[in-house]
C-alpha cells in the first residue's frame, strides 16, 4: 500500500471532507506495516475497497412545525462495510451533521464494531435537524418523516441504527414506532429502545461504563490503581454521565464537566446528587453548564476547556477533535497519566502525536468507547432471542468485551520498549478481522 498515493486519490475524489480524510489517514498509517506483510491484501485491493462506503443514501425530510409551517432537513445513511455483520451505527441529529462527519463516524465504526468480537459491520446516519428547543410533537413529526424514507434500507439483519448526539430514547421511540407501522413487524431493527419494547438494561450508561472498564485496565497494566485518581471530563450528556458514575464507583474523583459556554471545576468531586443533576441540566436543552456552579457553589470558567486543570486522567466525552495540540501540551505539562477518548476521535492528530511522543497512555475512541455499541449488540442478541437479561448479566458481558478489546490492543500495540500504542493496537486488530473476512468472501 502506498499511503500517500491512496490519500491523494481520496482527497481528489472527496475534497473538503476533512473529518473523513483525517479518520482514514489515522487508520491507514497505523496498519501500513502489517498490511504490507500480506501481499494478498494488496492484490485484492483491500485498503481501496475498505475506505469507500458500500453505499450512501441522502434524502429530504419535510416536516411541519407547531406553527403549521413546513420545514425541510436533509437525512443521511452511510452503509460502510458489512463483511462481518449487518451495518451498525448511530443516528446523529445536529446542525453540524454533514457527509464528511458521517463518513468519518461510519469508517471508525467498522473497526470499533470488529473489536467488540460481535458480528456487526460499520455504518452511520443522521440529519442536520436540531431537536433542541423543539416540542415533543415536532420531534415526533420529524422522526416519522425521516423514517418514512429510511425504513426500506434497514432491517434486523441488514442495517441496525441506534442513537447518537441528539438521538436519545424519545427519538428512538418515535423512529421505531414509525418503522413498526411501515414494515408491519416487530424486530430488533433499532437499538437504544425503551425497556418496554425491547431495550437493554444499562444501555444509556454503557459507553461511559465501558470506557472506565478500559481505562482501569490501562492503568493496571502500567502499574497504577484508579482509586484516588482525579479525573477531568468534558461534556455533560449521557456519555459523560455514565463515565462519571463509574469513575466515582471505582474510587476516582471527577472534578470537571463542560459545555459550549465553558467548564465547571468542582474540587470536591462530582458525585451523588450532583451526578443526578447532570440529567436535569441536559433535560433543559439549553446546552450550558453554568447553572451547575450556581446550584453547587463550584467554579465556572467561561469559554475555556477543562484540559488546563491538573488531573491524573483526562476523558474527552463531548465531540470530535475537542482536544487539540495546545490542550495536549497542557495535559503533558500537568503530568497527566492517561488520556482516553470517550467521544469519537476526540483528539486531533497533533494531540495524538504528542501523547505518543511523550509516552502518555492514550486510548483511542474506537477501543475506549466501544462499550456503547457492544451493549447495542447485546440488545440485538436479546431481541433475536425474544428475552431480556438482567442488569448484572449485561454488565458482566460488557466487562468481558472491554477486557477482550484491551487484550487485542496490547497484543498488536505493545512496542519493544514496553510502551503500548493503543491506537495502533486497536486499528490493527480491527482491520485484520475485517480484511480477512473481506478476503474470504471474494471481490464483492
Amino acid at each position: 500500500m502506498n499511503l500517500e498515493k491512496l490519500m491523494q486519490q481520496l482527497e481528489a475524489k472527496h475534497p473538503g471532507e476533512q473529518e473523513y480524510l483525517q479518520a482514514v489517514r489515522e487508520v491507514l498509517m497505523t496498519i501500513e506495516e502489517v498490511y504490507n506483510e500480506h501481499p494478498e491484501f494488496e492484490k485484492a485491493k483491500i485498503a481501496e475497497r475498505l475506505v469507500e462506503p458500500d453505499r450512501i443514501f441522502t434524502f429530504k425530510v419535510p416536516w411541519v412545525d407547531d406553527r403549521g409551517e413546513v420545514q425541510l432537513n436533509i437525512g443521511y445513511r452511510v452503509q460502510f462495510n458489512n463483511a462481518i455483520g449487518p451495518y451498525k451505527g448511530g443516528l446523529r441529529f445536529h446542525p453540524s451533521v454533514n457527509l464528511s462527519i458521517l463518513k468519518f463516524l461510519g469508517f471508525e465504526q467498522i473497526f470499533k464494531n470488529a473489536l467488540t468480537t460481535l458480528p456487526m459491520g460499520g455504518g452511520k446516519g443522521g440529519s442536520d435537524f436540531n431537536p433542541r428547543g423543539k416540542s415533543d410533537a415536532e420531534v415526533m413529526r420529524f422522526c416519522q418523516s425521516f423514517m418514512l424514507e429510511l425504513w426500506r434500507h434497514i432491517g434486523a439483519d441488514t442495517d441496525v441504527p441506534a442513537g447518537d448526539i441528539g438521538v436519545g430514547g424519545r427519538e428512538i421511540g418515535y423512529l421505531y414506532g414509525m418503522y413498526r407501522k411501515l414494515a408491519q413487524m416487530n424486530t430488533g431493527v433499532l437499538t437504544g429502545k425503551n425497556l418496554e419494547f425491547g431495550g437493554s438494561l444499562i444501555r444509556p450508561e454503557a459507553t461511559g461504563f465501558g470506557a472506565l472498564y478500559f481505562v482501569k485496565q490501562m492503568l493496571e497494566t502500567a502499574g497504577h490503581d484508579i482509586k484516588g485518581k482525579t479525573v477531568a471530563v468534558s461534556g455533560f450528556g449521557n456519555v459523560a454521565w455514565g463515565a462519571i458514575i463509574k469513575a466515582t464507583e471505582m474510587g476516582a474523583k471527577v472534578v470537571t464537566i463542560s459545555g459550549p459556554d465553558g467548564y465547571i471545576y468542582d474540587e470536591n468531586g462530582i458525585s451523588g446528587k450532583k451526578i443526578d443533576y447532570l440529567l436535569e441540566l441536559r433535560a433543559t436543552c439549553n446546552d450550558v453548564v453554568a447553572p451547575y456552579a450556581e446550584e453547587f457553589g463550584a467554579q465556572f470558567v467561561p469559554n475555556r476547556k477543562p484540559w488546563e486543570v491538573k488531573v491524573d486522567i483526562a476523558l474527552p466525552c463531548a465531540t470530535q477533535n475537542e482536544l487539540n495540540g495546545e490542550d495536549a501540551r497542557n495535559i503533558i505539562n500537568n503530568g497527566t497519566l492517561c488520556v482516553a477518548e470517550v467521544s469519537n476521535m476526540g483528539c486531533t492528530p497533533e494531540a495524538i502525536d504528542l501523547f505518543i511522543e511523550h509516552k502518555i497512555m492514550y486510548g483511542p475512541g474506537k477501543a475506549v468507547n466501544a462499550g456503547g455499541v457492544a451493549t447495542s449488540g447485546l440488545e440485538m442478541t436479546q431481541n433475536a432471542m425474544h428475552l431480556s437479561w438482567g442488569a448484572s448479566e449485561v454488565d458482566n458481558r460488557l466487562q468481558q468485551i472491554m477486557s477482550d478489546i484491551h487484550e487485542q490492543c496490547v497484543k498488536y500495540g505493545k512496542q519493544p520498549d514496553g510502551y503500548i500504542n493503543y491506537m495502533k493496537g486497536a486499528n490493527v486488530a480491527g482491520f485484520l478481522k475485517v480484511a480477512k473476512a473481506m478476503l474470504a468472501q471474494g471481490i464483492v
